[in-house]
């Protein structure tokens, strides 16, 4: 079985289909939304926001999307919420954080509703 990667904009799994046989080590994005929007300086900055909002709190602590749309553009935060859902996925890739819904960690490419984002190293997934 081959395994599934992440989208590099929005972090959502791909899955392996048969037209991709010949090329499946190029395969980068999910679909043409994320080849066309590729990432831009704003989703860097609310990764960083995300990592260093989580930094300045306790280890078990969680902070909501809207925290860090909030703290890179304080009046279009709302505008900024999906890249803020994807920069969470991106950082879920890289095992920084972990998504949680009701206090149970949930996979981050099906999660629909509230999430809420913690580090993985300070999250008990039990």
């Amino acid at each position: 079985m081959i395994e599934s990667k992440n989208c590099v904009v929005c972090g959502r799994t791909i899955e392996w289909r048969k037209k991709w046989e010949r090329n499946w080590d190029d395969v980068r994005y999910c679909g043409e939304k994320c080849r066309r929007n590729r990432r831009t300086d704003v989703d860097h900055e609310l990764q960083a926001a995300i990592v260093e909002l989580l930094s300045a709190r306790a280890r078990t602590s969680t902070i909501c999307p809207s925290e860090a749309a909030r703290a890179v553009d304080r009046d279009g935060w709302r505008g900024l919420m999906p890249q803020a859902r994807n920069a969470a996925r991106r950082l879920v890739d890289a095992d920084q954080v972990v998504i949680t819904q009701g206090g149970k960690v949930v996979d981050p490419s099906t999660a629909k509703g509230p999430i809420r984002i913690a580090r993985a190293s300070g999250w008990n997934a039990t």
